[in-house]
């Protein structure tokens, strides 16, 4: 996170921060995409990926392809369904062995 000066409507100047992602502001990078379906943003990242491969090969695309969409899909899932596995794997149509395990494999289970 980037701290900097803003100015407030009162003229008073406070620090706030500025979350970016790849040196973008994040709000900015949500207004870009707000709207697009997943497949249209997923082959836009697949494009800059191929884009900035400078020469390399790429490998094993399949499997990051699918670790960088699963664990973001399961840590929403189980944030809507506010940790409840059963209803978790009922919403993502696995068994709820299934997805104790995939929890387990990003590190996504409550430590208790």
């Amino acid at each position: 996170m980037r701290l900097q000066r803003k100015k407030t409507k009162t003229g008073e100047s406070r620090q706030v921060g500025q979350r970016t992602l790849n040196g973008k502001n994040i709000a900015t990078a949500r207004r870009m995409s707000a709207g697009k379906p997943l497949r249209d943003l997923t082959e836009e990242a697949l494009n800059g990926y191929f884009a900035n491969l400078n020469g390399h090969e790429p490998a094993r695309l399949y499997g990051l392809v699918l670790r960088e969409v699963e664990e973001p899909l399961l840590r929403s899932v189980m944030a809507y369904t506010r940790g409840n596995q059963s209803r978790a794997a009922e919403v993502l149509g696995i068994n709820r062995g299934t997805l104790r395990k995939k929890l387990k494999t990003y590190g996504l289970t409550d430590s208790r």
